[in-house]
């Protein structure tokens, strides 16, 4: 069993910041490749940024230069900073690990989501 805790969301006036995390626990062999999605009322869910067990990382032209993704190897732990937040970046945010267990399977495992409302 795999699991991943989001936290780091919440109201925050435009050109401020947060930082969401993402934890992973469980039965994880190797983590391959992490991400976050985000998903507007009214709109499809997108892909913000991902990063690979590399380090290669990948962001929407939306946030490039104002979102950074890192990950701790040690703790499983990715993470989403976002500086200078404009309205247009108010959704639920998703973090998605891309997950090899301990029994040989790799599949996307999703946290629980967290919402980040930018507006003053």
């Amino acid at each position: 069993q795999v699991q991943l805790v989001e936290s780091g969301g919440g109201l925050v006036q435009p050109g401020g910041s947060l930082r969401l995390s993402c934890a992973a626990s469980g039965s994880i062999f190797s983590i391959n490749a992490m991400g976050w999605y985000r998903q507007a009322p009214g709109k499809q869910r997108e892909l913000v940024a991902s990063i690979t067990s590399g380090g290669s990382t990948n962001y929407a032209d939306s946030v490039k230069g104002r979102f950074t993704i890192s990950e701790d190897n040690a703790k499983n732990t990715m993470y989403l900073q976002m500086n200078s937040l404009k309205p247009e970046d108010t959704a639920v945010y998703y973090c998605v690990d891309v997950i090899t267990t301990n029994r040989g399977y790799e599949y996307p495992y999703w946290g629980q989501g967290t919402q980040v409302t930018v507006s003053s």
